[in-house]
């Protein structure tokens, strides 16, 4: 449960969030209504691969620290982790299909997140969603990972933005770290940046 000193930590006030929340209703209905042609292709490519399912539901905790079904194309073989053992995505995933590590480096894997976004399971900015393997293994280290289920997770980072994908566990303290001071600094004006530096990201090749 948290205490009053953490309910204050948000730097965005309750208009800025009311607006965030507009504003992530209108562009995710907006983008997926414009990428509908390219997931369909994408969900083509990805069938005609190996065909296996083309979309990836996995539960990731979100807001208020409930559980929630996030949506991805596939970009790793139908046999991954058919262990169950969750396993960190590695920068050259040998479990990677040749779809989706173009899918993958391009970011073009997260595309049906927009529903999530349209649910309001998530937010084109804010913390990655993670799985509640690795969010025990986190909270073991530093506690304050809590903290985080005051925001609802995004498809946009500055911790994506700066520190990359977080295939080690010392990336991840450091992403909580990043998601921290997100919450604590926070405005519409940083979320504006943020998606703009990503997306500019994205267009000019940059791997993260």
């Amino acid at each position: 449960m948290m205490d009053s000193e953490q309910e204050n930590c948000d730097g965005m006030s309750p208009v800025e969030r009311a607006i965030k929340r507009g504003f992530d209703v209108l562009a995710s209905a907006l983008g997926l209504l414009l990428a509908s042609p390219f997931c369909l292709l994408i969900y083509l490519l990805i069938k005609r691969e190996d065909g296996g399912p083309a979309i990836f539901k996995q539960e990731r905790i979100g807001y208020g620290g409930k559980p929630f079904t996030l949506y991805k194309f596939r970009s790793m073989a139908i046999t991954s982790e058919k262990d169950g053992k969750p396993e960190l995505c590695q920068k050259e995933d040998k479990r990677l299909t040749k779809i989706g590590r173009f899918l993958r480096e391009h970011h073009l894997d997260e595309l049906p997140q927009l529903w999530n976004v349209l649910k309001g399971e998530m937010s084109f900015v804010g913390p990655r969603p993670e799985r509640k393997f690795f969010i025990d293994q986190i909270m073991a280290v530093n506690p304050d990972y809590e903290l985080l289920y005051q925001l609802r997770p995004g498809l946009f980072s500055s911790a994506t933005l700066y520190n990359g994908y977080t295939d080690t566990m010392e990336k991840m303290l450091i992403r909580l770290m990043m998601d921290l001071e997100y919450l604590r600094r926070r405005t519409l004006w940083l979320d504006f940046k943020i998606i703009f530096l990503t997306v500019f990201s994205i267009l000019t090749g940059k791997k993260f």
